[in-house]
């Protein structure tokens, strides 16, 4: 009997269904959302432990796909097989690439997210830990490399079906919420409940009688939306959310892209940030998302949004166009708006819930040289690492080369000065270059000179690492790498150009980019007057990935607020801490907290009251 066939004869139709079921949860909320990517369907298929290959793939994915439903994935799970221990055991013995024996970590965790379920960096790290037998972070399969393979990959099939069931309790717990929402909000066997999902307001109608006991019965139901109450407790009770409607035809509109990084120094936020020229009138579609590795593999994702500025303000003095509002289950973040010809300035923007400074910094220090046998100064194994990562976030148009422009905003970065013609005579004398441009064998040479130059001294190294965000255990985590991309229809010859990397800007008004932000947040948000306060408003905006309240004070005099937003629930802020007393200017609005979900897994709530002091 086949693979094939094996598995569909051991396995109940229903309870079949109910594992796709539980697999196209976990990425999506509602199995009526349609899957409108390659790499969602990818994704889609490894949460079942499939592992199709791309020919598989562009089987169920061709060139006239713009999307698919729950059914056709449901097909494809009952065509495509399982990746059993036998193709895991198969790709394993290929990782060993030097073949001495050991595995390590960056290994194995390859190889852990190309088969089967998809691990995290923590998940490998922790299934390593429990063979690693002399705790040196590597596998050593020298011995019994036959017994080792098969109690492994015995192992980590057994962590695919916790996944699984895992899978099945968050669906269950879905529904369960679901059902309990809509009867908080009225009888559904016999009357309409009014559900203003993130879109529109809609009426759901349910004759009497009609209500089944399946799992699939409430799923078709949009989610409530955030809700804040007009009184004195602000209350928004918010469900996860991950719909991003790309257009349709994006295949055919024209993409430029670039990377870039937000960083994190004394306590200010400073990234890369963007001209955009756009000769003709165009739809476009920007999104943008954190790079794989940043912050490590266990970590939540950093909140990553755009903001869409105008060079010079419209006839009612608004700067701002648009913004990222909308989210996928990865962390991408999108939008799509229609722009005249013209120069547009492209921001980069994440509310700190999740990325913020560090208190301290403990540990021992790494070690970044270390002399050969010949008394050289070389760079370490761990440091050569790290320069590789900064490298690749660094080549901002991902070409695989460092430009001068690239290595300008580099050298800014780290030393806060331009690259002179001089000094740039220096780079091209002392490594080689192609075409003009830094490769990475080149800039790790250029370290490795710095390094011999100093005669080991790594202040300066260290100088690089600190201002690249990395601590002294060279952990990134006062830098978050993203990925930038923005498509248009109908101009073929848009540019999007890194201008620099720097605090944002004072712009035309003297208005700060959190005067600026701060009024798109006013006019989206729910309103609501502070109590004892007649010219004194709290706006509360929520989105499918963060809320925000702002306090807008049109009165004369100073005031004093105190809020209080600790009887939110599974939410983490800007702030330390979720007191806060805040002192508001006349005439002025003040961005109060960023809230945003401290489990993406769970639904959050926002609960806040606010006190004049």
């Amino acid at each position: 009997m086949s693979r094939r066939s094996s598995r569909s004869s051991t396995m109940d139709q229903g309870e079949f269904i109910l594992e796709c079921k539980a697999a196209y949860l976990s990425m999506f909320d509602s199995i009526k959302e349609k899957i409108e990517s390659q790499d969602s369907l990818l994704e889609a298929l490894q949460q079942t432990g499939r592992n199709p290959s791309v020919k598989i793939l562009k089987k169920y994915w061709t060139n006239d796909t713009d999307e698919l439903s729950f059914d056709d994935f449901v097909d494809i799970c009952k065509k495509e097989p399982v990746t059993t221990s036998d193709d895991l055991m198969k790709a394993f013995r290929k990782i060993d690439i030097n073949g001495d024996g050991y595995i390590s970590l960056e290994e194995l965790h390859k190889i852990l997210t190309s088969k089967g379920e998809k691990k995290s960096k923590s998940e490998v790290k922790k299934m390593i830990d429990e063979v690693d037998e002399n705790k040196d972070g590597r596998l050593d399969y020298k011995e019994e490399p036959v017994l080792f393979y098969s109690e492994f990959c015995q192992m980590v099939m057994s962590t695919t079906e916790e996944s699984k069931k895992m899978q099945r309790k968050m669906m269950e717990r879905k529904e369960k919420k679901k059902r309990q929402d809509i009867e908080r909000r009225g009888d559904i066997s016999g009357s309409q409940v009014s559900v203003r999902s993130a879109a529109s307001s809609v009426k759901i109608g349910t004759p009497a009688g009609s209500r089944k006991s399946s799992l699939l019965s409430i799923d078709d139901l949009p989610r409530p939306s955030p809700r804040v109450k007009k009184d004195k407790s602000r209350q928004g009770s918010v469900s996860r959310a991950h719909k991003l409607d790309e257009p349709k035809n994006l295949r055919e509109w024209t993409h430029t892209k670039s990377k870039g990084s937000f960083f994190m120094e004394d306590g200010s936020l400073i990234c890369h940030q963007y001209d955009f020229n756009l000769p003709d009138d165009s739809k476009i579609w920007i999104t943008i998302q954190p790079q794989k590795g940043s912050r490590g593999m266990d970590s939540s994702p950093v909140d990553t949004s755009v903001f869409i500025l105008r060079d010079r303000p419209d006839e009612d003095g608004n700067l701002l166009v648009a913004f990222t509002e909308h989210r996928d289950s990865r962390g991408k973040y999108g939008v799509s708006c229609d722009l005249s010809a013209g120069k547009y300035y492209i921001m980069p923007y994440t509310t700190g819930c999740r990325f913020k400074s560090r208190k301290s910094e403990s540990g021992k220090e790494a070690k970044l040289v270390s002399q050969d046998k010949g008394g050289k100064y070389v760079i370490t194994k761990s440091f050569r690492k790290v320069l590789e990562d900064i490298f690749d976030y660094s080549d901002l148009d991902g070409n695989g080369f460092m430009s001068r422009k690239e290595f300008n905003l580099f050298n800014i970065r780290t030393s806060g000065e331009e690259v002179a013609d001089e000094e740039w005579q220096v780079v091209e004398d002392r490594i080689d270059l192609e075409d003009g441009e830094i490769t990475k064998a080149g800039f790790l040479q250029l370290n490795e000179l710095e390094a011999e130059d100093s005669e080991g001294d790594t202040e300066d190294l260290w100088t690089t690492l600190v201002s690249m965000g990395y601590n002294k255990q060279l952990v990134m985590d006062q830098a978050c790498p993203f990925q930038l991309d923005v498509y248009t229809e109908d101009c073929d010859d848009a540019e999007l150009d890194v201008v620099r990397v720097d605090s944002y800007p004072t712009y035309p008004g003297d208005l700060s980019f959190d005067d600026i932000i701060s009024k798109s947040f006013i006019k989206h948000g729910e309103i609501s007057r502070v109590k004892g306060m007649k010219d004194l408003c709290m706006y509360t905006y929520t989105n499918e990935g963060w809320a925000t309240l702002v306090l807008d004070n049109k009165s004369h005099t100073r005031v004093r607020v105190e809020l209080d937003c600790s009887r939110s629930e599974n939410v983490t802020s800007n702030h330390d801490s979720l007191q806060r007393t805040l002192r508001v200017d006349p005439g002025s609005t003040v961005i109060a907290y960023h809230l945003m979900p401290e489990d993406d897994d769970r639904d959050w709530q926002v609960k806040c009251t606010e006190t004049i002091r």
